[in-house]
Protein backbone atom coordinates (compact mmCIF):
# COMPACT_ATOMS: atom_id res chain seq x y z
CA UNK A 1 0.00 0.00 0.00
CA UNK A 2 1.27 3.65 -1.00
CA UNK A 3 1.04 5.83 2.42
CA UNK A 4 1.58 9.33 3.22
CA UNK A 5 2.42 9.86 6.92
CA UNK A 6 1.63 13.39 8.52
CA UNK A 7 3.21 13.92 11.47
CA UNK A 8 5.06 16.39 13.24
CA UNK A 9 7.11 14.55 15.61
CA UNK A 10 10.11 13.44 14.35
CA UNK A 11 10.61 10.34 16.30
CA UNK A 12 6.91 9.57 15.97
CA UNK A 13 6.98 9.55 12.26
CA UNK A 14 10.46 7.98 11.84
CA UNK A 15 8.76 4.92 14.03
CA UNK A 16 5.89 4.77 11.99
CA UNK A 17 7.93 5.23 8.49
CA UNK A 18 10.24 2.15 9.64
CA UNK A 19 7.02 0.20 11.34
CA UNK A 20 4.74 0.19 7.86
CA UNK A 21 7.70 0.21 5.62
CA UNK A 22 8.67 -3.39 7.45
CA UNK A 23 5.36 -4.57 7.28
CA UNK A 24 5.72 -3.99 3.35
CA UNK A 25 3.98 -0.60 2.72
CA UNK A 26 5.59 2.00 0.57
CA UNK A 27 6.05 5.46 2.20
CA UNK A 28 5.65 8.03 -0.90
CA UNK A 29 6.02 10.97 1.23
CA UNK A 30 6.05 11.87 5.13
CA UNK A 31 5.76 15.45 5.92
CA UNK A 32 5.71 17.37 9.23
CA UNK A 33 2.64 20.13 8.74
CA UNK A 34 -0.95 20.34 6.84
CA UNK A 35 0.14 22.23 3.82
CA UNK A 36 2.75 19.84 3.30
CA UNK A 37 0.22 16.86 3.76
CA UNK A 38 -1.91 18.38 1.22
CA UNK A 39 0.52 19.11 -1.55
CA UNK A 40 1.85 15.59 -1.03
CA UNK A 41 -1.72 13.68 -1.23
CA UNK A 42 -2.34 16.05 -4.89
CA UNK A 43 1.07 14.85 -6.27
CA UNK A 44 1.10 10.68 -5.05
CA UNK A 45 -2.59 10.26 -4.99
CA UNK A 46 -1.61 7.37 -1.65
CA UNK A 47 -3.94 4.80 -0.95
CA UNK A 48 -3.72 6.00 2.61
CA UNK A 49 -3.00 8.92 4.75
CA UNK A 50 -1.91 8.78 7.97
CA UNK A 51 -2.61 12.26 9.53
CA UNK A 52 -2.00 14.01 12.81
CA UNK A 53 -4.53 16.50 14.70
CA UNK A 54 -2.55 18.97 15.66
CA UNK A 55 0.50 20.17 13.64
CA UNK A 56 2.32 23.30 12.76
CA UNK A 57 2.22 26.20 13.19
CA UNK A 58 -0.68 26.47 15.93
CA UNK A 59 -0.72 23.11 17.01
CA UNK A 60 -4.19 23.08 17.20
CA UNK A 61 -6.44 21.39 14.61
CA UNK A 62 -4.30 21.83 10.97
CA UNK A 63 -4.10 18.54 10.83
CA UNK A 64 -7.36 17.00 10.79
CA UNK A 65 -8.72 20.14 9.06
CA UNK A 66 -6.64 18.88 6.45
CA UNK A 67 -8.48 15.59 6.21
CA UNK A 68 -11.57 17.10 6.01
CA UNK A 69 -10.76 18.62 3.20
CA UNK A 70 -8.78 15.10 1.67
CA UNK A 71 -12.37 13.78 1.87
CA UNK A 72 -14.17 17.03 0.80
CA UNK A 73 -11.88 16.54 -2.43
CA UNK A 74 -12.22 13.27 -2.60
CA UNK A 75 -15.09 11.15 -0.99
CA UNK A 76 -13.00 7.81 -1.65
CA UNK A 77 -9.66 8.75 -0.09
CA UNK A 78 -8.84 6.92 2.91
CA UNK A 79 -7.37 8.91 5.66
CA UNK A 80 -6.45 7.32 9.23
CA UNK A 81 -6.28 9.76 12.01
CA UNK A 82 -3.53 9.79 14.95
CA UNK A 83 -4.06 11.78 17.94
CA UNK A 84 -3.61 12.23 21.34
CA UNK A 85 -6.88 14.12 21.68
CA UNK A 86 -10.72 13.86 20.14
CA UNK A 87 -11.32 16.83 17.84
CA UNK A 88 -15.12 16.28 18.43
CA UNK A 89 -16.44 19.18 15.69
CA UNK A 90 -14.24 18.03 12.67
CA UNK A 91 -14.76 14.00 13.94
CA UNK A 92 -18.03 14.32 13.21
CA UNK A 93 -17.69 15.99 9.98
CA UNK A 94 -15.49 12.78 8.91
CA UNK A 95 -18.06 10.49 9.88
CA UNK A 96 -20.77 12.12 8.30
CA UNK A 97 -20.04 13.00 4.74
CA UNK A 98 -18.47 9.26 4.27
CA UNK A 99 -17.49 6.79 6.47
CA UNK A 100 -15.78 4.38 4.34
CA UNK A 101 -12.01 4.48 4.08
CA UNK A 102 -12.10 6.53 7.38
CA UNK A 103 -10.46 5.71 10.81
CA UNK A 104 -9.71 7.63 13.98
CA UNK A 105 -7.35 6.27 16.58
CA UNK A 106 -5.79 7.42 19.72
CA UNK A 107 -1.94 7.49 19.43
CA UNK A 108 -1.64 4.87 22.23
CA UNK A 109 -3.16 2.42 19.84
CA UNK A 110 -0.05 2.47 17.67
CA UNK A 111 1.63 0.95 20.73
CA UNK A 112 -0.38 -2.15 20.26
CA UNK A 113 1.50 -2.71 16.75
CA UNK A 114 -0.80 -5.42 15.73
CA UNK A 115 -3.94 -3.33 16.08
CA UNK A 116 -2.21 -0.89 14.28
CA UNK A 117 -1.35 -2.65 11.59
CA UNK A 118 -5.03 -4.07 10.97
CA UNK A 119 -6.44 -0.49 11.34
CA UNK A 120 -4.13 0.59 8.75
CA UNK A 121 -5.23 -2.95 6.49
CA UNK A 122 -8.71 -2.22 7.12
CA UNK A 123 -8.83 1.75 6.26
CA UNK A 124 -7.02 1.45 3.34
CA UNK A 125 -9.35 -1.04 1.59
CA UNK A 126 -12.41 0.74 2.92
CA UNK A 127 -12.97 -0.28 5.75
CA UNK A 128 -13.77 2.02 9.29
CA UNK A 129 -11.70 1.77 12.50
CA UNK A 130 -12.76 4.14 15.21
CA UNK A 131 -11.20 3.73 18.48
CA UNK A 132 -14.24 3.32 21.62
CA UNK A 133 -13.35 6.19 23.60
CA UNK A 134 -13.17 8.80 20.03
CA UNK A 135 -16.97 7.04 19.28
CA UNK A 136 -17.78 7.81 22.97
CA UNK A 137 -16.75 11.62 22.90
CA UNK A 138 -18.23 12.21 19.77
CA UNK A 139 -21.70 10.50 19.93
CA UNK A 140 -22.57 10.35 23.43
CA UNK A 141 -22.39 14.37 24.07
CA UNK A 142 -25.31 14.33 21.54
CA UNK A 143 -27.16 11.18 22.61
CA UNK A 144 -30.62 10.69 21.54
CA UNK A 145 -32.93 7.87 21.73
CA UNK A 146 -31.08 5.43 19.64
CA UNK A 147 -33.35 2.04 19.32
CA UNK A 148 -30.93 -0.15 21.21
CA UNK A 149 -33.08 -0.91 23.67
CA UNK A 150 -35.97 -2.33 21.08
CA UNK A 151 -33.36 -4.75 19.60
CA UNK A 152 -33.85 -8.60 21.13
CA UNK A 153 -31.33 -10.07 23.10
CA UNK A 154 -29.54 -12.39 19.66
CA UNK A 155 -29.82 -8.90 17.61
CA UNK A 156 -27.95 -7.29 20.74
CA UNK A 157 -25.41 -9.75 20.70
CA UNK A 158 -24.71 -9.60 17.00
CA UNK A 159 -24.53 -5.74 17.37
CA UNK A 160 -22.13 -6.29 20.15
CA UNK A 161 -20.06 -8.51 17.78
CA UNK A 162 -20.44 -6.07 14.81
CA UNK A 163 -18.99 -3.34 17.23
CA UNK A 164 -15.69 -5.64 17.74
CA UNK A 165 -15.03 -5.46 13.95
CA UNK A 166 -16.11 -9.24 13.03
CA UNK A 167 -17.19 -9.55 9.80
CA UNK A 168 -21.15 -11.65 9.21
CA UNK A 169 -19.29 -14.67 8.39
CA UNK A 170 -17.13 -14.19 11.70
CA UNK A 171 -19.97 -13.67 13.54
CA UNK A 172 -21.98 -16.75 12.37
CA UNK A 173 -18.91 -19.13 12.75
CA UNK A 174 -19.02 -17.40 17.10
CA UNK A 175 -22.70 -17.86 17.42
CA UNK A 176 -22.78 -21.14 15.27
CA UNK A 177 -25.50 -20.24 13.23
CA UNK A 178 -25.37 -19.62 9.77
CA UNK A 179 -24.87 -16.24 7.98
CA UNK A 180 -27.86 -16.11 6.09
CA UNK A 181 -29.30 -15.91 9.99
CA UNK A 182 -26.47 -13.09 10.74
CA UNK A 183 -27.68 -11.42 7.47
CA UNK A 184 -31.84 -11.37 8.95
CA UNK A 185 -30.63 -10.21 12.19
CA UNK A 186 -28.30 -7.69 11.05
CA UNK A 187 -31.32 -6.38 8.78
CA UNK A 188 -33.52 -5.97 11.68
CA UNK A 189 -30.84 -4.36 14.16
CA UNK A 190 -30.83 -1.69 10.75
CA UNK A 191 -34.45 -1.43 11.00
CA UNK A 192 -35.17 -1.50 14.33
CA UNK A 193 -32.51 1.36 14.88
CA UNK A 194 -34.14 3.61 11.94
CA UNK A 195 -31.05 3.20 9.26
CA UNK A 196 -32.78 3.12 6.03
CA UNK A 197 -30.87 2.23 2.88
CA UNK A 198 -30.34 5.73 2.05
CA UNK A 199 -28.87 6.76 5.14
CA UNK A 200 -25.73 8.80 4.74
CA UNK A 201 -22.63 6.80 5.49
CA UNK A 202 -22.31 2.60 5.74
CA UNK A 203 -25.35 1.69 8.03
CA UNK A 204 -23.28 -0.78 9.99
CA UNK A 205 -20.53 2.10 10.93
CA UNK A 206 -23.57 3.69 12.29
CA UNK A 207 -25.18 1.17 14.08
CA UNK A 208 -22.43 -0.16 15.56
CA UNK A 209 -21.80 3.37 16.98
CA UNK A 210 -24.80 3.67 18.32
CA UNK A 211 -23.84 0.44 20.42
CA UNK A 212 -20.66 2.00 21.15
CA UNK A 213 -21.82 5.58 22.25
CA UNK A 214 -24.58 3.50 24.54
CA UNK A 215 -21.67 0.77 25.87
CA UNK A 216 -19.95 4.14 26.95
CA UNK A 217 -22.86 6.36 28.26
CA UNK A 218 -23.32 5.61 32.21
CA UNK A 219 -26.74 6.49 32.02
CA UNK A 220 -27.17 3.20 30.15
Amino acid sequence: MRIVIAEDSVLLRAGLERLLTDAGHEIVAAVADASALLAAVDRERPDLAIVDVRMPPTFTDEGIRAAVLIRAQDRHAAVLVLSQYVEERYASDLIAANSAGLGYLLKDRVAEVDEFLAAVAEVGAGGTVFDPEVVAQIVVRSRRSDGVDALSPREAEVLQLMAEGRSNSAIAGALHVSEGSVEKHVSAIFTKLDLPVESTGNRRVLAVLRYLARAADPRG
